[in-house]
């Protein structure tokens, strides 16, 4: 009988040891209540308590990564958006964490969604597509201020995804198109502003040397009788030249005639026929 009192105490010792003896990982903090008021924040290893006087709530100290589901938006120009975000967030105080705020994660989530929706309200599409970065800053700053009393600390704040109307994407296609095509016309205007200042160049050096000109005419000929056309091109220099001869050519056909000898009277009826000597 005595046997089994005992055997029933040291069941009862070692159930007792048990439950009086935690372990808390390296990544954890233990806060450690006892009846009811926090006594102290034990720190990795093992750690003895009082049981069914004291209670441990580990506290993990890991960065935590919460995704900020997608909110419906209007930015300042009354645009429609979608936005979803990612945050990362670890606790630095044990103590507040467990004391201050009953669920911290749900907490932080429901913060950092009404967080995106008024920091993203307040800018233009346009400054939402094109400054992320300063939009995540502004994000983690004002969660950082609310979450500082719960002992937690933000880490980072990134939007992952803007989702855009389909009319807006028609527009800013369109948008993006026009922007293409006003550059490729600057562009090609520059190009002939550049060609017409080359050309006014050229023309000056020819003026300054008739003979370039000559020599640029007869170049040209060579570059078109390279693929065998039957197409013939006369510069225009070539064809006033063939003008002027031409004209040359009539005044002295023109003084030939004025100066032909007279056909000699018939003699008897009969025409009489100038001998040439």
């Amino acid at each position: 009988m005595w046997s089994l009192w005992i055997a029933l105490i040291i069941l009862v010792l070692l159930a007792l040891a048990f439950l009086a003896v935690k372990v808390v990982k390296q990544y954890e903090q233990g806060v450690l209540f006892r009846l009811g008021k926090v006594i102290a924040v034990r720190r990795a290893g093992l750690t003895v308590i009082i049981p069914f006087v004291d209670v441990l709530n580990r506290v993990s100290l890991r960065i935590v990564t919460m995704p900020i589901q997608s909110q419906g938006i209007i930015t300042r120009d009354n645009v429609s958006v979608d936005v979803s975000a990612v945050a990362y967030y670890r606790i630095v105080d044990a103590e507040k964490s467990v004391v201050a705020i009953e669920n911290v994660g749900a907490a932080i989530n429901q913060i950092a969604q009404t967080t995106l929706r008024k920091v993203v309200g307040q800018h233009t599409l346009d400054e939402t597509l094109s400054e992320t970065d300063r939009i995540n800053i502004d994000i983690k700053t004002i969660l950082d201020v609310a979450t500082e009393e719960w002992g937690v600390e933000v880490t980072l704040v990134e939007l992952k995804d803007i989702q855009l109307p389909e009319s807006m994407k028609r527009a800013m296609a369109r948008q993006a198109e026009a922007e293409r095509e006003k550059r490729a016309k600057i562009i090609a205007a520059e190009g002939e502003a550049l060609a017409a200042d080359a050309l006014g160049a050229a023309a000056d050096i020819m003026m300054a040397h008739p003979l370039a000109l000559q020599l640029r005419n007869l170049q040209t000929l060579v570059e078109l009788g390279v693929d065998k056309n039957s197409t013939v091109v006369f510069p225009a220099p070539l064809m006033s030249t063939i003008g002027e001869l031409g004209s040359f050519l009539a005044r002295e056909n023109a003084a030939a005639a004025v100066t032909k000898p007279a056909t000699p009277p018939p003699v008897n009826g009969t025409p009489m026929t100038p001998i040439s000597r």
